[in-house]
């Protein structure tokens, strides 16, 4: 039976990636929307941002993520819920996983910084998750299956999907041939195939972040939870690599006490044992387990940041968002990312609204330290300000301390913007030789950032254009 020719992508694997491309832009970016009078295409060149010619891409070395930091007793809790439900609330009935090597090849036409980051992906998962996973040789059978194709073929099928997984199939035709029934996650008793589709004409970043969500995906946890503050397992799509909270759950759903076909019931009697034993720093006293995420916050999140909704329609569910974040007492990641995203939505709009806003984003996050990562996107956003308001200081202050927090994370497009900004404010400051090392060092980010050449000098010149001298220039 042919698939319809324009399925939900949350029907492919019980989750929506309706939001990861806008949330990554969303979160990544500068205040180009509430500035756009001030550069565009086509527009002059701003200043000694247009002087540089693109150095080589840099990209991140192989580094292993900091151990989770929170007690297994809380995280007992988030393994359960992200392996017995899907994001649509639907139940899990038995835990599933691939059992014996699971073997993983590569289709399709891949970027060369796909295959460099897909090895480095499996090695970190063998050495941190103590998954048995490894490339297939040629000629080989492979388990899972990452097929690159041009992004247009892919949303022409799935026009909301950025990437995905999908499992009882090995390439794009067989995805096209399968029925709803057969892409059903809920219908497995083990995992024995999936195939993971990606874009193979976006920025290497975005590749990068697929292969780690999706790869997460099809090995492990199907669900999403907006509570967690560590975790890919997110839409908020803060955390875009493996975390160590990702790698302990990875290495839960493969050990030997647990098998494909066991129920919720058997699973939760032994995971405490098993994160004890993984895990044995964890073993202290929870906190209370945060309060549920009601589905109209996850609705209003979608519409406020998904596609098919009025700018005014958007704003507006992210104002529910936030209502709701503040009526339930929330002071964690959930309230910060409401904020984060009225902020971004009222660019443009009222940029008083906007500072307001991604300044309450900032106080939740800065409060504490697990948030320390999304604190750096508020950050990011604050500087744009500061920038553009002529305060230098403000700005070079902001950017100190999102930097190492960027970098930490291997966020090269907020990496890079955070740079570009900072370059500007040294400008601002009398210290021109200073401000071209650090524009200079942002556009090696950029390019494994953002991609295109044109891209990475629209962003380059739109993040200049804040800058009230550059504002002040002749056009």
């Amino acid at each position: 039976m042919s698939r319809p020719a324009s399925p939900s992508a949350a029907t492919a694997r019980g989750r929506a990636p309706t939001l990861r491309t806008i949330l990554r832009g969303m979160m990544a970016l500068p205040l180009l929307a509430a500035f756009a009078g001030c550069t565009g295409p086509g527009a002059p060149a701003a200043g000694p941002a247009a002087e540089l010619a693109l150095p080589p891409m840099q990209e991140f070395p192989p580094t292993p993520a900091t151990p989770p930091r929170r007690p297994n007793a809380e995280m007992v809790q988030d393994f359960m819920d992200l392996s017995f439900s899907l994001e649509t609330g639907r139940a899990v009935p038995v835990f599933t996983r691939f059992e014996g090597t699971i073997r993983v090849r590569m289709t399709g036409e891949a970027p060369a910084t796909a295959r460099r980051d897909l090895g480095r992906l499996i090695a970190r998962l063998r050495s941190e998750a103590q998954v048995p996973v490894a490339a297939a040789g040629a000629g080989e059978p492979a388990e899972i299956t990452v097929e690159f194709l041009p992004r247009r073929v892919m949303q022409r099928l799935v026009p909301r999907a950025a990437c995905f997984v999908a499992p009882r199939v090995s390439s794009w035709d067989a995805y096209r041939r399968a029925s709803r029934a057969e892409l059903d996650w809920t219908t497995l008793n083990q995992r024995d195939q999936a195939a993971i589709f990606v874009p193979n004409d976006t920025a290497p970043q975005e590749i990068r972040d697929c292969l780690h969500e999706e790869m997460a995906q099809a090995l492990g946890p199907l669900n999403d939870l907006y509570r967690l503050p560590d975790s890919v397992f997110n839409d908020d799509n803060i955390h875009t690599v493996l975390t160590g909270f990702d790698m302990l759950m990875l290495r839960a759903t493969y050990a030997p006490e647990l098998h494909s076909g066991m129920t919720a019931g058997a699973v939760g009697q032994r995971l405490p044992a098993i994160l004890a034993r993984l895990n044995p720093r964890g073993e202290r006293g929870a906190a209370p387990h945060p309060d549920p995420t009601p589905r109209a916050y996850v609705q209003a999140i979608e519409t406020a940041l998904g596609p098919g909704t009025s700018a005014s329609g958007r704003r507006a569910a992210a104002q529910d968002a936030v209502q709701i974040a503040e009526s339930r007492g929330w002071n964690d990641a959930r309230a910060g990312f409401a904020w984060l995203a009225l902020g971004r939505l009222s660019l443009g709009h009222d940029r008083e609204t906007a500072r307001l806003a991604f300044a309450r984003a900032a106080q939740i996050y800065e409060a504490r330290p697990e948030l320390a990562l999304q604190s750096a996107h508020a950050d990011m956003q604050l500087a744009a300000f500061a920038l553009a308001a002529g305060e230098a200081d403000a700005a070079l202050a902001l950017t100190s301390r999102a930097l190492p927090l960027a970098a930490g994370a291997e966020n090269a497009a907020l990496l890079a913007s955070l740079l570009m900004v900072r370059a500007e404010a040294l400008d601002l400051t009398g210290r021109p030789s200073e401000a071209r090392a650090v524009r200079l060092d942002s556009l090696g980010w950029a390019r494994y950032g953002f991609g295109s050449d044109a891209e990475v000098r629209a962003r380059l010149l739109n993040i200049a254009a804040l800058s009230p001298v550059n504002r002040a220039r002749p056009q």
